[in-house]
């Protein structure tokens, strides 16, 4: 009798953790629906706003989160889209992610209910669908010809009247101009081609799901392309230079390195 008043006891005290589990998650869920209740009333004009266009989503997060979706058998962009929002637009830190997972499972559901979400999801789709190569390969030859990401998006520019920097900067770590190759991140169809005052010698590409990619300051181009020159990923499209800031042919008025911008349709 004892042994089984004991028992009987241990599973009351079980099953009041349980519940006051429960009751912690639902109090701490609806704190944060209420205090983000801008997720629930998202608009396709998200995807024009300052925190979307900086996307921040790093490699790790980005793999975590795929593995995610995959496990529970989720569209892997709009869970992308739901951990985007949720996560405020900071996608940096994995032990985030990983900890987060059963609340964007959770939040998911209502989220698909917003028309704005499938907007947010359909953008990321466009943006990450394609990408297949990074656009500098690493060097077999030179171990020196290093790279370096400078995230200088939104920094002042001042060529052409003042402005923020729309994109990303790949740096040489060599400081040649014509020595580093570049190469499509996408396949895709050349849509733009030539020089540009700000950008140089640029090429622009439209990837399949819709985005474009726009690679400025080039030193060369490896072949004659042209509008309509269908591209496969991979290939190569010229050399990193330096490119850009006056007339057609301008060069040396900042180091060598490779703008990268994309870009999506927006309503």
């Amino acid at each position: 009798m004892q042994e089984q008043s004991l028992k009987k006891r241990t599973g009351m005290i079980a099953l009041i953790f349980v519940i006051i589990f429960c009751a912690i998650w639902i109090t701490l869920l609806t704190e944060y629906v209420r205090d983000h209740a801008f997720l629930f009333k998202v608009t396709a004009a998200y995807c024009d706003s300052g925190m979307f266009r900086a996307h921040t989503v790093t490699e790790d997060c980005f793999l975590e989160l795929k593995k995610q979706a995959e496990a529970a058998d989720i569209d892997f962009y709009e869970y992308l889209a739901a951990a985007f929002l949720i996560e405020e637009g900071s996608l940096s830190e994995k032990n985030t992610v990983t900890s987060h997972q059963s609340l964007y499972r959770e939040l998911l559901p209502d989220l698909q209910k917003n028309e704005g979400f499938g907007a947010v999801a359909d953008s990321m789709r466009a943006i990450w669908e394609d990408l297949t190569y990074f656009p500098v390969p690493a060097s077999v030859k030179n171990e020196d010809a290093d790279i370096t990401f400078e995230n200088s998006w939104l920094f002042e520019r001042s060529f052409g009247g003042t402005r923020g920097h729309e994109g990303c900067d790949i740096m040489a770590s060599l400081n040649r101009r014509g020595y580093y190759p570049v190469i499509s991140m996408t396949d895709g169809t050349v849509e733009k081609i030539g020089w540009l005052p700000q950008g140089g010698y640029r090429i622009g590409i439209r990837a399949k799901s819709g985005a474009y990619f726009y690679y400025a300051h080039l030193y060369e181009y490896a072949s004659h392309f042209k509008e309509g020159t269908p591209v496969i990923a991979g290939q190569l499209l010229g050399y990193m230079g330096d490119s850009g800031y006056g007339e057609e042919g301008t060069i040396g008025k900042f180091d060598v390195h490779l703008h990268i911008g994309i870009y999506i349709k927006t309503e």
